[in-house]
């Protein structure tokens, strides 16, 4: 035993050590002076009835699912051009699921460099539903609970700040898989990139006979068995 710790201390003794300097190039951190923060980072709270003026009655409403049918045209970009949460199916969110958004991605995030903004309305569409068991007639039901319709291709949620993509995907795309149509998370450059490429196989299409053209002249007698919404989306959207 003693005779081994003398040999290794005799080869530490003999050991010779080089210091060599090597040139190594790192990427430079991303800037971020382009992002402009809000007021107020979190999501602010959205009140669970909408409030009317005293002397007005809740006004009661049809389902008016064209409401939530088609692609949305109006909020469908990210106006900080950063990320978001984007619906991919139309349906309507209720007060619980603004509250699940709110306080989940308010503990997800970072206060500091982040900021997140609605980009939906508070609920405003009166559900009616009647109790279980009741006879028909009677008039239309006592209004149940306030929604907020959601076209296909509405953001929901938009996040930003010094913050890149792979931070707040995971934790995004989870809290968007909780809500009552399927939704994912998004970034400027996803949206850019699906609508580059929407317009490059339209620009390479080589085949007249799209299925816009053929509902537009009627042929064949589409028009016989055509549905409305058809004329309008031309296959689509459902």
């Amino acid at each position: 035993m003693l005779c081994s710790k003398i040999n290794l201390l005799s080869n530490l003794a003999t050991t010779r050590f080089v210091p060599v300097a090597f040139l190594k190039n790192f990427p430079s951190p991303p800037k971020y002076d382009h992002v402009e923060f809000v007021e107020r980072p979190k999501l602010r709270f959205f009140e669970k009835v909408p409030q009317y003026v005293a002397n007005l009655k809740p006004p009661k409403m049809q389902k008016r699912l064209r409401y939530m049918r088609g692609p949305e045209e109006v909020h469908n970009f990210l106006l900080h051009e950063q990320y978001g949460i984007q619906a991919i199916g139309g349906g309507r969110m209720r007060w619980g699921h603004f509250e699940m958004l709110r306080l989940s991605i308010g503990r997800k995030m970072d206060t500091n460099k982040m900021f997140a903004i609605w980009r939906i309305d508070a609920p405003w569409q009166p559900v009616t539903r009647r109790g279980q068991g009741q006879r028909l007639g009677g008039g239309k039901g006592a209004i149940d609970h306030y929604a907020t319709p959601i076209k296909k291709g509405r953001i929901i949620v938009e996040l930003g700040g010094k913050c890149e993509f792979e931070e707040v995907e995971e934790f995004l795309q989870k809290y968007a898989n909780q809500l009552p149509f399927p939704a994912r998370a998004v970034s400027h450059e996803m949206l850019q990139n699906e609508k580059n490429q929407i317009d490059e196989l339209e620009r390479a299409n080589i085949n007249p006979y799209t299925l816009k053209y053929v509902i537009q002249n009627n042929l064949g007698g589409c028009h016989k068995w055509l549905r409305p919404i058809d004329h309008k989306q031309f296959g689509k959207f459902e």
